[in-house]
């Protein structure tokens, strides 16, 4: 079979949920039996988002080749259940560095290198070569390529991304290429009616690029009115059918239902003639999405973690992060509270500078059931995250720190324990005499892109009895995905673990620490790793269903299980040596219900809210 290829694009304001219509609209092709990949367009000229802030794109993800991407891609990874590569993330900056080093080679000679054809004639050719890889583990190419084209129509910046998809539609031939644009249909306040003419007008400019729209998605609060829908379908030239409503949901696990109750699937499939060829099923199969979805609706009971992290005013920066904590929190049937804790305010200077925000900060880690820590770059509320650190080490508070939030916790674990006052990493004060955490060897210092250690590592665990193992399912190692600059210093590693730090997961070399443990702590892990950027739902990553487990009082009945993650409820499921377990759980006592400034519900909403 050719290859199909469906193109979302996006018209009137970013942040209307393109990453998550595409992601969407892959889960319900896949669902219907189709082998199913997917592409990300970035139009900026930066060649990855390695070196971006948060603040300015969110988080950077990163995949099993070590590819830094746009988040876009952590949706189509989770939705799918895929595995990416950093060619499937295309941008400005790779595009025109693959065009200028092919007119160096003399690939060009004699030609004057021009946008058009040159620049969208690569833009194709990446398309092409890239949609054929699997990405399911399984043998030959996929059946259909989900592309999403960052930005507004209208941007200046994708404009030869426009261009050349228009070339690519001819390219390709009918009945192997179809349009989906999400647009916006607004509410006035004033007037308190739906609003078509945003949607007309980015319809009217899309075509205008040589581009027409094959099926509209339209982003609404509340589900469209019959005679809106019927306007929109007159002038945008769209059938009816074609039009779908993607109204903001309690959570994002709708999307894909809505898409099959509207039955956005055979639009898709008619537009590229598969339904004709037999191969298709008529209707998806969602079982598995409409009960995980209706979970979530359900929950109750509440598990409250505090995310201590720096780039807080964004939630996007931590976005795998919160996915994954979901992810857990589902599987412990647990309602997911984040308290937003910036590191900056748990610091004794803002006690002196912003009083209000420190004792705010304090009140909302203490009244937490888990801290956790993310990763983060540079100096700025350090101190806030090796003061969570000690809080939950010295008052048996389930803890997990991420990258940054490993690092800080073997640093407060040498200033309190072993009394290195002066302990910290190179990274904040080169001349300390205590390095507990030091610039990696191999690491560069001029060259900022792309020379991190990246991607997927192996670590081995050396203990068999230790929490993370157990979590693991006992497996002697486990495959995740970094990004690091700085490690602890393995020299001091023989003084920490004397003092009662266990490092339980290291690399191939020994040297290379992975995972600590205070072992007769509740629940204190720290990892160099990433274990969020392998979270799926379902699936959820151990780390995480241990610090939801340790937080909601059921971690003794996790551990015990040791038949790896599953689903669970108040019968014992797992035997050792052919006899049922029957756990001990301990007490948990529900908290009150009170106005959080917390996650709770997330919407499928404009902006850049937190997306559950």
């Amino acid at each position: 079979m050719k290859m199909k290829y469906v193109v979302v694009s996006g018209g009137v304001v970013s942040g209307l949920g393109k990453g998550v219509t595409a992601s969407s609209v892959g889960a319900v092709l896949k669902s219907c039996g189709l082998r199913v990949t997917t592409i990300k367009i970035d139009p900026y000229l930066n060649t990855d988002a390695g070196t971006m802030s948060p603040f300015e794109h969110g988080e950077v993800y990163v995949l099993d080749d070590g590819g830094e991407v746009d988040l876009d891609l952590g949706n189509y990874e989770r939705f799918l259940d895929i595995k990416l590569t950093r060619d499937h993330n295309i941008t400005t900056g790779k595009i025109y560095q693959a065009v200028i080093d092919k007119e160096r080679r003399g690939d060009y000679l004699g030609k004057t290198v021009q946008v058009v054809p040159h620049i969208t004639d690569e833009i194709q050719d990446w398309i092409e070569r890239v949609a054929i890889k699997p990405v399911d583990g399984k043998e030959g190419p996929p059946d259909v390529c989900v592309i999403e084209l960052g930005g507004t129509i209208g941007d200046i910046e994708s404009m030869p991304f426009i261009e050349a998809l228009g070339q690519f539609s001819y390219r390709v031939g009918p009945g192997n290429f179809c349009l989906v644009h999400v647009s916006l249909v607004p509410v006035l306040n004033v007037v308190g009616e739906q609003k078509t003419k945003p949607t007309q007008h980015s319809v009217r400019g899309l075509r205008g690029l040589g581009l027409a729209p094959d099926i509209l998605a339209c982003r609404s609060t509340e589900p469209l009115e019959e005679h809106v829908t019927a306007k929109l379908s007159q002038f945008c030239h769209v059938p009816i059918s074609n039009i779908v409503n993607l109204h903001d949901v309690s959570n994002i696990w709708h999307i894909p239902l809505l898409l099959k109750d509207q039955k956005a699937h055979e639009a898709i499939l008619k537009v590229l003639d598969l339904q004709r060829i037999g191969k298709v099923p008529r209707e998806p199969k969602l079982a598995e999405w409409t009960e995980r979805a209706n979970k979530l609706d359900k929950l109750k009971t509440p598990v409250k973690i505090a995310m201590v992290g720096k780039y807080n005013s964004l939630s996007d920066s931590y976005l795998s992060v919160l996915k994954a904590l979901l992810h857990a929190s589902v599987a412990m049937e647990r309602k997911l509270l984040v308290e937003w804790v910036c590191s900056c305010d748990l610091e004794d200077s803002a006690a002196k500078e912003t009083p209000e925000a420190h004792h705010k900060a304090w009140k909302l880690l203490k009244g937490a059931g888990g801290v956790l820590v993310p990763g983060g770059f540079g100096d700025r509320g350090v101190k806030g995250k090796i003061l969570a650190a000690k809080y939950a080490r010295e008052n048996n508070v389930p803890y997990l720190g991420i990258c940054l939030g490993m690092q800080v916790a073997v640093i407060e674990f040498a200033r309190s324990v072993m009394k290195l006052s002066s302990a910290n990493s190179t990274e904040f004060d080169p001349a300390t005499p205590s390095p507990c955490v030091i610039f990696m060897p191999e690491g560069s210092k001029t060259q900022m892109g792309a020379t991190m250690r990246l991607g997927s590592r192996r670590t081995y665990f050396l203990a068999n009895n230790c929490k993370s193992s157990k979590l693991y399912g006992n497996i002697s190692s486990v495959d995740e995905r970094h990004r690091h600059r700085y490690e602890v210093n393995p020299e001091m590693v023989p003084e920490l673990e004397k003092a009662g730090l266990s490092f339980v997961g290291k690399d191939e070399s020994g040297r290379r620490m992975e995972i600590i443990e205070i072992p007769n702590h509740e629940f204190f892990i720290g990892a160099q790793f990433h274990p969020e950027f392998k979270s799926r739902p379902g699936k959820p990553s151990p780390l995480f269903l241990g610090l939801i487990a340790a937080a909601s009082g059921q971690l003794d009945l996790l551990l015990q299980q040791n038949c790896g993650i599953v689903s669970l409820n108040s019968a014992p499921r797992c035997t050792t040596n052919g006899t049922a377990v029957t756990p001990v759980k301990k007490p948990y006592a529900p908290m009150k219900k009170k106005p959080l400034n917390s996650l709770v519900n997330g919407f499928y909403a404009n902006g850049n809210g937190i997306q559950i």
